[in-house]
């Protein structure tokens, strides 16, 4: 039977997304990490809020290797501001659960996801990302952007929510646009905008890795 890591040993990131094209894209950056750090741990938590619960529950269980890992929910996500385009990025100040009494939480040290994502030339969001257990569509899109979100999906609210339960630690909720006001899924033409968030969410795990070393560096 494998041991747990030593307690001082640092531990691997975890990438959290949903769906299996989410990371099929997720590993295909893993090329490009280097570095002396754990390789970063990608878990498929399945769809919904309460799917990804129970995955993050299983992952931070005492024991695992993940267990104080830093947590990124990772994956696609519905742009809810008019303008958007696939292949957006939005980075979360907060998530914000749709079940009463949740509450939000506060992603403190997005920084230098940010700065990185926005040196690579990509187009960069940033603020309130909303959590649904449904697929958001025309005038509830514009109800939720109207009370504050710039986007919207179903497991980065559930999965920072359980990782905070867990036990206190860094959290961040990096989603690319798939879906946008004026670039809905169910028309045709939004393959290619399909495409296009595929291709950014590939590249996006070396920024993830960055902002890992950035957390391991003494504080001044």
């Amino acid at each position: 039977m494998p041991r747990p890591p030593a307690a001082d040993a640092d531990p691997p990131l975890l990438v959290a997304c949903a769906l299996g094209i989410e990371r099929f894209a997720l590993r295909g950056g893993r090329a490009a990490v280097g570095g002396n750090r754990p390789e970063p741990v990608v878990l498929r938590t399945g769809m919904g809020p309460q799917a990804a619960e129970r995955a993050l529950a299983k992952a931070l269980g005492e024991g695992s290797r993940t267990q104080r890992s830093p947590v990124i929910a990772s994956g696609f996500c519905a742009g809810l501001a008019p303008g958007m385009r696939p292949g957006d990025v939005v980075v979360a100040e907060a998530t914000r659960d749709h079940r009463p009494g949740a509450g939000d939480v506060l992603c403190r040290d997005n920084g230098p996801l940010l700065a990185a994502l926005r040196q690579r030339g990509l187009t960069v969001h940033s603020g309130l990302l909303r959590g649904c257990d449904h697929v958001v569509r025309g005038a509830e899109r514009a109800e939720l952007h109207a009370a504050g979100a710039v986007a919207v999906d179903m497991e980065s609210a559930a999965t920072l929510f359980a990782a905070q339960r867990a036990g206190r630690r860094p959290v961040a909720a990096v989603r690319v646009v798939v879906d946008a006001p004026e670039h809905e899924l169910v028309r045709i033409g939004t393959v290619r905008g399909g495409i296009s968030a595929f291709k950014v969410l590939r590249a996006v795990l070396p920024v993830f890795d960055e902002w890992h070393r950035s957390l391991l560096l003494p504080r001044r």
